[in-house]
């Protein structure tokens, strides 16, 4: 399947589960009587708000038709789309189909080691394409797990989010978190549908864990710049931690994420308790680079 080919695909699954999410109710259109055959809204029902035919929407869901972007805005709009689900819709569409694409090995940039190295009292963790893990902190080992033993092939964070029990075990909320890692998985999904790499990962962790399957399928996509995660650490206990990212300028594919405690609470004293430990336990202070 060429790259266009696989974009049209995954738009018309994307617009089907979309459409398939709202009740008429919601958008304003008279109830039917008796039981829908569809769940959510019918074809027709899409192309009646969107101002287009029932003939070429269904020829969007099925991969046959390119659309305006005229046409997008207006399904963004009957769709109720967030902007980070109307952007991976325009990145489907085919407008950036020409785009290079770089598949070469990241290396975290040296500007971006270097404020790792800084960041004493910050855990902070270098993201590149596909969520992998490109650098860390002796902090972000000591909250997270310790990257070093994990084989360079498999640092990838959705997929220890999903596979590593260590991981899980930090989040009370670990569902929201896997959630979320995994739509913004499928936005990369969306840059770079051809990327083996990535193809093998979603693959992989298909046939693992029936929950990926299932989130998989349901065509959640997301875009995240900041937040806030909490987390049950074995050793200082409860942390709630305010996360942003910062982008790289030279290689916009690597984000660098921090993660910082509101001064004067527990979650602030408890993670310099950890930097403590973790500088008193560290063995080997250049196992992540």
């Amino acid at each position: 399947m060429s790259s266009s080919d696989a974009h049209h695909s995954e738009l018309g699954a994307f617009l089907k589960a979309r459409r398939g999410e709202l009740t008429p109710a919601e958008v304003g259109l008279p109830g039917s009587a008796g039981r829908r055959r569809v769940k959510g809204l019918r074809r027709e029902e899409v192309a009646l708000l969107a101002s287009i035919s029932p003939d070429y929407y269904t020829r969007l869901e099925q991969g046959r038709r390119h659309a305006s972007e005229p046409v997008l805005d207006a399904l963004a709009r009957v769709l109720r789309l967030d902007d980070g689900e109307r952007a991976y819709m325009f990145e489907l569409s085919g407008r950036d189909a020409a785009r290079p694409r770089r598949r070469i090995p990241q290396k975290v940039q040296p500007q971006l080691r270097r404020l790792l190295d800084d960041l004493s009292t910050t855990p902070g963790v270098v993201l590149g394409r596909r969520t992998d893990i490109l650098a860390w902190n002796p902090l972000a080992a000591a909250l997270f797990t310790d990257f070093a033993r994990i084989p360079e092939a498999q640092r990838n964070f959705v997929r220890l989010v999903f596979r590593e029990p260590a991981i899980r075990a930090l989040y009370p909320d670990w569902e929201w978190v896997a959630q979320t890692s995994l739509a913004q998985l499928r936005m990369e999904a969306a840059r770079d549908p051809d990327d083996p790499r990535l193809a093998a990962l979603v693959g992989e962790l298909s046939l693992q864990d029936p929950d990926f399957r299932r989130w998989w399928g349901a065509h959640r996509v997301a875009v995240q710049g900041s937040g806030t995660k909490v987390l049950h650490h074995p050793v200082v206990g409860r942390l709630t931690l305010d996360w942003s990212f910062l982008t790289c300028a030279d290689d916009p594919d690597q984000q660098l994420i921090t993660l910082t405690a509101e001064p004067g609470t527990a979650s602030h004293d408890r993670l310099r308790i950890l930097a403590s430990w973790a500088a008193r336990s560290a063995d080997d202070p250049a196992a992540d680079r």
